[in-house]
């Protein structure tokens, strides 16, 4: 079993220029695929394949994170659990459950209003973790670029504590704490602890 992340650029036209975003999308895609698999096509779409199931709300949150970074940008993203079939040179030729569940729900995301939303073979597993994403999602879309450094910041240096991380930041500990409420942290580890302990379960 393994995870594909497919996705876009959300207002990628309103950048001053596509340097803004790419350096960052080809930063968090080389963080994200633990496999090294990854492709942007179309000019600001992407897919990544992931090794690991356990991995992929974590690095789709991080994905989001690093282009809300840039303002006015986001990214829309599906991820598809599955097995592995044809594996090909580019990742958007490979072929596979993962491979087609991704794409397929990343084409009703436009249709659904959504910038986040897994698929898999179970049913019940869709509809319990597509709807934790759709409340998510209603802190996760406002994040500033603040809250966004933010969390770009912690999962890369998840150990840290926030005193640690403010320093990172150039900010007070006061202040470090205060983004992370703001960012809902707390509630991304604990979604995201959630969804490995199903992942886990699923697969």
């Amino acid at each position: 079993m393994i995870a594909v992340l497919t996705g876009d650029i959300v207002n990628s036209r309103s950048a001053n220029s596509p340097k803004e975003w790419q350096d960052l999308l080809k930063f968090s895609l080389n963080k994200a695929s633990t496999t090294g698999r990854w492709e942007i096509y179309r000019g600001d779409s992407f897919q990544a394949e992931l090794s690991n199931p356990t991995d992929a709300l974590k690095s789709a949150l991080y994905i989001k994170a690093c282009i809300k970074t840039v303002k006015g940008l986001d990214v829309r993203l599906a991820i598809g659990i599955g097995k592995k079939g044809f594996t090909a040179n580019n990742v958007n030729e490979s072929y596979g459950d993962a491979y087609i569940n991704s794409g397929e729900r990343f084409e009703l995301l436009k249709k659904d209003k959504i910038k986040l939303a897994i698929n898999t073979n179970s049913e019940k597993f869709n509809e319990e973790f597509n709807l934790y994403f759709k409340l998510a999602l209603t802190f996760m879309d406002n994040w500033t670029q603040n809250s966004a450094i933010l969390v770009k910041t912690f999962f890369e240096n998840e150990r840290l504590s926030q005193r640690e991380l403010g320093a990172l930041l150039g900010i007070s500990q006061s202040s470090t704490s205060e983004r992370f409420n703001r960012a809902y942290v707390a509630e991304i580890v604990e979604l995201n602890d959630l969804f490995v302990k199903r992942i886990n379960e699923l697969i």
